[in-house]
């Protein structure tokens, strides 16, 4: 069975607010393509449509703080801004001045707060089932992280079954995503030392509600969505964004169908090498 807690041969570590930041880098494209992860996954949400772009864009994908070998923030500060932040600075210490950002779930919503703090360095913004609007049901490990009976059970144990069942109520009814190798590396990583902790902590912060600002948003956006997911009012608040709609997916689609993604992503961005 792999060892989930060490580095790939490709990973890369980069000092950012007292964390070391793990991420990945590849591609030859000159323009960067920031890929954003959501709650309770990892970079490896993102490696088969990473892969994909790399054929024609710079494609950097860290693994968020709380989440995979980046691990837990030392101030336990999970409000979505300061994510943004992190990841603005995480940019900038890359060395890369203007970037397009592509975030699922947790990581659209801090690329869309990328967008309304940082519009200088976001060039282009691309949303997959992003959360933000406060009427968004939660999922299921979300509801399961703020119980407070739970909490301190699931700060020291989280079985298997429960990221399993987790992951299978994220997907599509036709998806088969979902096999052993998917569950043992989001189950292994969710249970690295902090992390489930992270995950708790990250639940049970008070997010401030700043969709009102959404129509302020002034770069080009593609709004990537299920149908199934609730919602969702991106396209209808972004002046001038695009919408495309997956019939069948559920809340994973860089998972689910990484082609599609890819595809969706290439054709807004336009292929530039």
């Amino acid at each position: 069975m792999r060892n989930w807690s060490a580095p790939d041969t490709d990973s890369r570590f980069a000092p950012v607010d007292g964390l070391r930041v793990h991420y990945k880098r590849a591609g030859q494209g000159r323009r960067a393509v920031l890929l954003l992860h959501g709650s309770g996954s990892s970079l490896h949400g993102f490696d088969r449509v990473a892969a994909r772009l790399a054929a024609s864009f710079d494609v950097i994908r860290p693994d968020l703080p709380g989440f995979g070998l980046t691990g837990p923030r030392p101030d336990r500060d999970y409000r979505v801004p300061a994510y943004a932040s992190t990841v603005d600075r995480f940019m900038e210490a890359l060395g890369v001045p203007g970037y397009a950002v592509v975030g699922s779930s947790l990581g659209g919503n801090i690329a869309w707060n990328l967008a309304l703090d940082h519009p200088a360095r976001v060039d282009a913004l691309i949303l997959v089932n992003a959360t933000g609007y406060p009427e968004k049901s939660l999922p299921q490990g979300l509801r399961l992280a703020r119980s407070p009976l739970l909490r301190p059970l699931l700060r020291r144990w989280l079985p298997r079954g429960v990221t399993e069942r987790n992951l299978r109520s994220l997907v599509g009814p036709r998806a088969v995503v979902v096999d052993d190798a998917m569950v043992d590396r989001v189950h292994a990583l969710t249970s690295l030392p902090g992390n489930r902790s992270a995950l708790i902590d990250f639940a049970n912060t008070v997010q401030a509600d700043r969709s009102p600002e959404i129509p302020r948003i002034s770069v080009p956006t593609a709004v990537l969505r299920s149908g199934s997911v609730d919602g969702q009012r991106f396209a209808r608040d972004i002046p001038g964004s695009r919408e495309l709609i997956h019939a069948d997916g559920g809340h994973l689609l860089p998972e689910e169908d990484p082609d599609w993604v890819a595809a969706a992503v290439e054709e807004f961005l336009g292929h530039p090498r």
